[in-house]
């Protein structure tokens, strides 16, 4: 995938997503998902766990939002592409978590076909830390 293109489609998605944790629909998110989306979040937290069809991949970003507050917002720092349709995304992400605000950084390995995300992996870069403000 061309790096234009995959900035493009990773701004789309996170812009659909910090819509939606806001407090939006899921419309736009839906334009965004493939049919057979996969969704994976390691830890033992609860979000943590394999989401599979839009669905379950939607209802796994709803209870981020409600967990927070709608206060969750996700910010890109940088995009890796290279041959094939994977794409790497390194993001921080903010919230209001039992009224303190925390931040953390992850990967995400998104896997694309026809402009839409199929998979995306989420790693941690500190997973202790991730674990602790997604402990519900």
């Amino acid at each position: 995938m061309e790096r234009a293109a995959a900035v493009l489609l990773i701004a789309d998605l996170h812009a659909a997503q910090n819509a939606f944790y806001a407090g939006g629909d899921d419309s736009e998110l839906r334009k965004l998902l493939s049919p057979e989306i996969e969704w994976t979040v390691p830890g033992r937290n609860a979000i943590a766990g394999r989401y599979r069809g839009p669905s379950e991949v939607l209802r796994y970003f709803a209870r981020r939002r409600d967990l927070v507050n709608q206060t969750f917002q996700m910010h890109r720092r940088d995009v890796l592409v290279g041959d094939g349709s994977v794409i790497a995304v390194l993001t921080d992400g903010t919230a209001v978590v039992h009224g303190r605000a925390r931040s953390w950084s992850t990967v995400g390995l998104y896997q694309t076909h026809g402009g839409r995300i199929t998979r995306c992996w989420l790693i941690a870069l500190d997973q202790a830390e991730f674990d602790d403000i997604w402990s519900g």
